[in-house]
């Protein structure tokens, strides 16, 4: 990749797992009655057809891994499992009560936090619980994040029994130095043993998440990494940009300077290598930084062009309404985004006089509808079309114009009524999608929003 190209596109920008971006939120348009109307809405039109899915957070880590943006409760103390998991059922029961016909639940993911602090009988306990109000699609999915060191055989065996097929561990890097500076220690046997496990009880996709750009990482350290998780042979991949993002309140990101963090021509570097490895081994790529073997539901559906992504990630069936369940939890009804109070104090207040804990949100407009499927379809398939006039929109010419450029620098081939994103551009697809993104192109952040896209 030319280092010229790399530093014009290697800017602030957005993972897309929503659109308009959170920090493009309208939130003075939004009430508590407009995530209901829009909730009922899209429950009447795609209940019985595909069924809702679940995002369920789980926030609680004995551990503080110092990579980690995600909103997380540091604890030893396991006293705090069975209020939590109560309080989650309470919102799930004001849910139901609102949609008053029992919901056929496609998809559960329990994510993190760690899903896996919690113990066999209260993860039980949440899950039988969430069906005392609804049922299983016959398609089901369901999935959870499990940390590899405190990830039992006990735990693979009960949520296999309660329905789960998929899991993803936590893997990051295997060399010492990097998981010192992240606060990640976490040998390669662990990760081994938990793999293993999954495989003889029977689960059919099992995932690792490795991590490129972090502090002090090598080729040596990414090449090493990526043979060992081939020797185990997960179902998929995601090989994540480490975001890098320290201005965030509540963020881990410390215990190292940011000198320590490879950037731009290097970094880039990192992930090269590791995804011509990838590819010797017969993983595909799906999407922005996520591969998979021709087997996995995830390759198939990117074949069939299925894939679907929201603040889950993506997923290999589209469901039109998302619940997030949980502190800080986002919910997507597709005509609204409704997020939960990030206090964990708070969120027991609000539940505890009966309210859902929502604290804002955002109503979308038309224009919203249309630029999220332009930018769903480039996330998920690497191409879009307005060649169908409803997806037609008045600054089409103008984002020609920008597309262009990318054209010329071999990012995407423009076509009659579409793009198309190039194999050189998929590493763009962020910066791609930035085109098509009026809410920043109106406003341009002036404080630090995003990481960098590269």
């Amino acid at each position: 990749m030319k280092n010229s190209i790399l530093q014009k596109y290697n800017v602030p920008g957005p993972r897309y797992t929503s659109y308009p971006t959170v920090p493009y939120w309208d939130e003075s348009d939004f009430t508590y009655q407009n995530w209901i109307d829009t909730l009922k809405r899209s429950f009447a039109e795609s209940n019985t057809e595909e069924g809702l899915s679940l995002y369920i957070h789980l926030p609680f880590c004995e551990s503080m891994c110092t990579f980690c943006g995600c909103n997380k409760r540091i604890t030893k103390n396991h006293d705090v499992e069975h209020p939590y998991i109560e309080a989650i059922l309470k919102e799930w029961a004001i849910y139901c009560n609102i949609l008053e016909e029992k919901p056929i639940i496609k998809e559960i993911h329990l994510g993190g936090g760690t899903p896996t602090f919690f113990s066999t009988k209260n993860l039980e306990d949440l899950i039988n619980g969430i069906f005392c109000y609804a049922e299983k699609a016959k398609d089901h999915e369901f999935s959870f994040e499990g940390h590899p060191n405190n990830t039992t055989r006990a735990h693979l065996q009960k949520l296999y029994d309660l329905g789960f097929r998929r899991v993803s561990f936590g893997v990051q890097d295997y060399s010492e130095k990097v998981q010192k500076a992240i606060n990640r220690y976490q040998p390669f046997h662990n990760v081994a043993k938990v793999t293993f496990w999954a495989k003889e009880i029977g689960y059919t996709s099992i995932g690792h998440d490795i991590i490129f750009g972090l502090p002090f990482q090598e080729i040596d350290d990414v090449i090493d990494t990526i043979e060992k998780t081939n020797s185990l042979q997960p179902d998929r991949l995601a090989f994540y940009s480490y975001a890098h993002v320290p201005w965030i309140k509540g963020n881990g990101q410390r215990g190292f300077n940011d000198e320590d963090i490879p950037k731009d021509e290097v970094k880039r570097m990192l992930y090269e290598v590791g995804k011509d490895l990838l590819f010797e081994n017969e993983y595909y790529e799906i999407g922005m930084d996520h591969f998979a073997l021709k087997t996995d539901t995830l390759y198939e559906s990117f074949e069939q062009k299925k894939l679907h992504r929201n603040f889950m990630g993506y997923s290999s069936s589209k469901t039109q309404l998302m619940i997030g369940l949980g502190v800080s939890s986002i919910s997507d009804s597709w005509y609204s985004f409704a997020q939960n109070v990030k206090e964990l104090e708070e969120y027991y207040k609000l539940l505890k006089a009966d309210k859902l804990p929502i604290f804002r949100g955002h109503l979308l407009t038309p224009e919203d509808l249309i630029i999220r499927r332009h930018i769903l379809n480039l996330m998920c398939h690497f191409e879009t079309s307005w060649k169908d006039k409803t997806q037609y929109f008045d600054e089409v010419p103008e984002i020609l114009i920008q597309l262009k450029e990318m054209e010329k620098d071999g990012l995407v081939l423009i076509e009659k009524n579409g793009i198309k994103v190039t194999n050189a551009g998929k590493p763009f697809v962020r910066n791609i999608c930035m085109a098509f993104d009026l809410r920043l192109k109106r406003k341009a952040p002036d404080t630090k929003l995003f990481s960098m896209t590269i």
